[in-house]
This record gives C-alpha cells, sequence and structure tokens, in this order.
C-alpha cells in the first residue's frame, strides 16, 4: 500500500502551549495563534487544505467549513524538555524520561579550563545569551584576541561561536569536536548536552556582525534505535535533509543531504521526491530557519513570510506525491515569535499533518491530541511492518479504510 514516508518538520512551530508549560516559563505560547493574530491577510492555502486552519484556537475559524483532504490533530511531548534534540527522537520513537543538563549560570569552571588545555587557547563567555545579541556583546573582543566565544541558552547546548576569518570554520569544528567527546566523556559523565553547536560569523564590528549558514551542529548519539535504523536494518533507505544528520549523529540514516536553510531543504526534497523511490523508504527534512532565524528573534512577519513560501512549494509537493506516498507535517517544539519573557523556545503542542493520495485514504479526520510525537514512529513502524517501536500509538487504521 505505502511505501515511502516523507517528514517535513517545520522547526520551532508550536500550536498552543502544553499543560505543563508554566514549569518552562512558557504560559500562554501559541506560535500559529500568535502568528494568525499579528498577520491582518494570513493565507496558507494549501496548508490549510490539510486542515492546518483547524489547528488555529480561534472560534469563529474551528465554525467555517472548509475543503480539507488531509487528516489533522496536534501531539503533546512526553520527553521533558524543549529542544531539537529531544523533539527529533520522539517523533523517531525515543521518549527521554531525564531532561537534557542546562547551564543557566554557565559551564563549571573545569569544563572550561579542560576545553581551553585541549584547543590551546583561551575563550571568552560562558553564559547564556542569544546568539545575535553575543556578538554584539563579544565579538570585536574576540577579533582582537582569537578567543572563541562560549555561550549557552535555556536548551541543552554548547554553541562556540568564531569569526569566519579569525578562526576557519574547519577548526571551528575541531573545536566542536574537541567538545563533543569532553562532554559525557569521563571525568564529566553528567554533563552530556545534547548538541555542541558552532556558530560562525562575519562582519567587522558589532554593528555589522552576522552569523552565516556554515553553523553545524555535533549531536550525542540516540541512546537507543529509533525508527531510522529499524528501517535501515531492514533494508530500507532513509534519506536525512537539512540538520537530520546532526541531530541522530547521521546513526540510521543511509543517505544525507547537508542543506543549509529552508529553501535549500525544500529543493532537495522536491528532488528527493522525483529520484528517491525505494521499498520502505522515509524522506526526513527539518526546516531550520523557521526556528533558527525568525523564532528565537522573535521576527513575525518574516516567520510569517517563510510559512508562506513553504506553503507555495507545498503545492509542487503535493503534486509530486505517488500514490503510494505518505506525507506527514509536524515540529520539534514551539518558538512562539510574540513572546517577549524570553527568546528560547517554548514548551508546546506540534501539529500533526497528514496526507496521502492512496484511494484508501480517509480526507478530512480530525487525529485529536496525541499523547507523544511517537505515534509517528509507531504509525511508520506498522506501516512497514517493522514491530519494532515501543513508544506511542499508530494513527495508520484512523487514516486507512
Amino acid at each position: 500500500m505505502i511505501n515511502r514516508v516523507i517528514i517535513i518538520v517545520l522547526d520551532g512551530f508550536g500550536v498552543g502551549a502544553l499543560p505543563d508549560a508554566n514549569e518552562y516559563k512558557d504560559e500562554n505560547t501559541n506560535t500559529l495563534l500568535h502568528i494568525y493574530k499579528n498577520i491582518p491577510d494570513f493565507d496558507l492555502a494549501n496548508l490549510e487544505k490539510l486542515g492546518f486552519y483547524k489547528l488555529i484556537e480561534d472560534t469563529e475559524l474551528k465554525n467555517i467549513s472548509l475543503e480539507i483532504y488531509g487528516c489533522y490533530g496536534k501531539m503533546y511531548e512526553m520527553s521533558k524538555g524543549k529542544d531539537t534534540t529531544t523533539g527529533h527522537w520522539e517523533i523517531a520513537g525515543l521518549v527521554l524520561q531525564k531532561p537534557f543538563p542546562i547551564y543557566p549560570k554557565g559551564f563549571p569552571k573545569e569544563i572550561i579550563s579542560e576545553f581551553e588545555k585541549r584547543i590551546g587557547r583561551k575563550t571568552i563567555g560562558n553564559f547564556p545569551c542569544s546568539g545575535t545579541e553575543i556578538l554584539k556583546l563579544l565579538g570585536e573582543e574576540h577579533l582582537k584576541t582569537g578567543y572563541p566565544i562560549i555561550y549557552t541558552s535555556a536548551d541543552s547546548v554548547f554553541q562556540i561561536a568564531a569569526h569566519e576569518e579569525k578562526i576557519p570554520l574547519e577548526e571551528l569544528y575541531s573545536y566542536c569536536k574537541i567538545a563533543r567527546e569532553l562532554l559525557g566523556n569521563p571525568p564529566f559523565e553528567k554533563h552530556k548536552v545534547a548538541r555542541v553547536i558552532a556558530r560562525p560569523f562575519i562582519g567587522t564590528n558589532r554593528n555589522n556582525f552576522k552569523r552565516t549558514e556554515n553553523r553545524r551542529d555535533f549531536s550525542i548519539k540516540p541512546f537507543s534505535k529509533t525508527i531510522l535504523d529499524y528501517i535501515k536494518d531492514s533494508g530500507g533507505k532513509v534519506l536525512g535533509i537539512g540538520k537530520i544528520e546532526d541531530i541522530f549523529a547521521q546513526q540510521g540514516l543511509t543517505d544525507i543531504i547537508h542543506s543549509k536553510n529552508n529553501f535549500e531543504s525544500i529543493e532537495a526534497t522536491i528532488e528527493a521526491i522525483k529520484s528517491f523511490q525505494h521499498y520502505k523508504t522515509l524522506i526526513f527534512t527539518n526546516l531550520v530557519d523557521f526556528d533558527m532565524l525568525w523564532g528565537h528573534r522573535r521576527l513575525i512577519k518574516d516567520y510569517y513570510e517563510g510559512l508562506k513560501y513553504f506553503d507555495s512549494q507545498l503545492e509542487k509537493i503535493i503534486q509530486l506525491l505517488k500514490e503510494n506516498d505518505l506525507l506527514i507535517i509536524t515540529s520539534d517544539h514551539g518558538n512562539d515569535p510574540s513572546y517577549e519573557i524570553h527568546t528560547d523556545h517554548t514548551r508546546e503542542y506540534v501539529p500533526l499533518l497528514v496526507y496521502s493520495k492512496n484511494k484508501n485514504f480517509l480526507q478530512n479526520k480530525n487525529l485529536g491530541v496525541r499523547k507523544t510525537f511517537s505515534d509517528i514512529a509507531k504509525t511508520i513502524d506498522e506501516l512497514f511492518e517493522i514491530n519494532k517501536i515501543q513508544n506511542g500509538t499508530s494513527f495508520l487504521r484512523e487514516i486507512f479504510i
């Protein structure tokens, strides 16, 4: 029936605060609703046909009769946390019982000392900060000294910023690999952060410093096999597009396209749908710009324009789908661009939009509130008759006759 699944993750796109959002200082967040309320001519026609508008918490919209040919719902994050790694791993079938460590006061001195010893340089920074603000604060000092900038956020990340002309990219990446090896191994076992991130930038002073698209994430490996591994082990193909490679530390992937932004990732996805056709195939795409460029920077209009562009390309994606394809559009966490309490991710439900051209696919079906993102992995697990995923509840029989 279905032998190819395409998952597209709109990174940082939530649809309402989770019941425990207050524990994360994220009360009343809602990425979708607040973009909708701030954009007078809100219009996402292709997403609308998949049931997207049904997820907007607005009484008037809920009563509108729409022509919907997709199935729709929203998903609860069972794992503790609200970061990229946790969200993607849960989509792939792993639920994190204990959140990754975070560092609201910066990293312990012994970690920084050991890191400096291993890279042969001093560092500056070592406190939580937004990626743009840290460059204003320390970018000029970095240019003078050559010392890389270390910073973190509300997420479990060890970030290293460096000017591309001061510290070449390959050298910066090597520093990240050293940090990745350091964090989580003796004597720093308890400091296994989810990601070490290279944050290269360019510019001449604090007024024009700009991060480049040469970011790289160095994640820890998943603690157990995911649906990616099980598809690969069963002879299937798994293509990771965007930062999927980094999030899963290449584990479970047979093919990789390391695209740098939404445009490249959408183009790569379109090309993959045209040509990447095998028995038991998963195309797994992350669209990073919603989170990295617009969510964290609280740019509502830019976020909407990004959605608008994706919506225009979604029409091409849908046209290319074959009868044996299943399209799933979702997210890994929220990042409400209207939220003013902080500039970090927001603890929210994420959307679940599903579509297939298969003659047995049930259109306009409300899939309700799913208890875990792992319902996606469980559905693929049943679809491909793998029977390995332990978490989640398959919605396969809810969308096909």
